[in-house]
């Protein structure tokens, strides 16, 4: 048979883990080879970059579901079912489509954010939407530029969640030092070690670092950075950092959090007087650090190539 695609390895994985024990992407594929009776010549074959295929199916399959909610991840690098994950199978389904993963919010909303919802869904029945979407895909309609911005975008969007996971786990004053490289790779306070002398741990007055925006420390921009989980921040939070700029005599503050904004302290910012504040969220913070290539490195370059017309013409 034909290496299986990743969508058609989601239900025999989320079977084989059904048992309540923790597995490991190796455990997994080797289990998944036999299940799905794989030769030797199919379990050996490599993309371009030298991955096993079947391997990084079972991950897409894998990943795919944990977005879903489906799989859980109790230690780094292994995994185990869900309750959610046992519910689905108590469905027996033939096979986990997309538009069955679309039923859960979690999958909705990162489906929304890699834009990969083009189609508007119906009032009454999103899933349909998802099949169009799916068919079209499976048929191959959009051009080759388009494949690769949309799976550019997905892998992108991953990688932020996956970034997004780990700046929650990380102890709060490493935070702030990432924050600040950030800001420095961004362009505000000159070189890296410039912006290090001229940043200073307050601790009280709702300001977590200072940095200079020129050379000259003319212009001084505040930095308020709240490493939380999924706690919404409000307008209090925006108000007491507003504050706190008074308290120093200044008027650019950054608030960045791992966590979201709501609308009345996105809508706050809008009409400060005298004032100029930047929220900066979990996503855009997790775009800006794939943007500048911090906590991420390359894996590999694809160069499209065109026809130099150029050189067949004849002088």
């Amino acid at each position: 048979m034909a290496i299986p695609k990743h969508d058609e390895v989601r239900l025999p994985l989320l079977k084989l883990i059904s048992d309540g024990g923790i597995y490991t992407q190796k455990s997994s594929v080797e289990k998944l080879q036999i299940f799905f009776d794989l030769t030797e010549e199919e379990r050996n074959a490599t993309l371009s970059g030298g991955k096993s295929v079947f391997n990084d199916r079972v991950h897409w399959a894998k990943f795919h579901m944990k977005i879903a909610g489906l799989i859980d991840f109790p230690r780094r690098g292994e995994f185990q079912i869900s309750e959610l994950g046992k519910e689905l199978l108590s469905r027996n389904l033939d096979k986990i489509e997309t538009s069955t993963l679309m039923e859960f919010p979690a999958f909705q909303a990162f489906l929304d954010r890699s834009k990969k919802k083009s189609i508007n869904q119906p009032n009454d029945n999103g899933s349909s939407s998802v099949a169009v979407i799916e068919k079209v895909q499976e048929e191959s309609m959009n051009t080759p530029y388009e494949m690769i911005e949309h799976s550019f975008e997905e892998l992108n969007t991953i990688l932020a969640d996956e970034l997004l996971d780990k700046l929650k786990e990380m102890d709060f004053f490493k935070f702030e030092d990432l924050v600040l490289d950030l800001l420095v790779k961004l362009g505000y306070g000159g070189s890296k070690e410039m912006a290090k002398q001229n940043t200073k741990r307050t601790g009280d007055g709702g300001i977590d670092g200072i940095i200079n925006a020129d050379r000259l420390g003319l212009n001084k921009i505040f930095v308020q950075a709240k490493r939380w989980s999924d706690t919404n921040i409000g307008r209090p939070e925006i108000q007491k950092f507003a504050g706190a700029l008074d308290g120093f005599g200044g008027n650019n503050g950054i608030f960045i959090t791992t966590s979201s904004f709501s609308k009345d302290a996105c809508d706050y910012v809008k009409v400060l007087p005298n004032k100029k504040i930047i929220l900066i969220d979990g996503q855009q913070l997790a775009q800006y650090m794939i943007e500048v290539g911090l906590g991420v490195s390359v894996e590999k370059v694809y160069e499209v190539k065109r026809l130099d017309l150029d050189y067949f013409i004849e002088e």
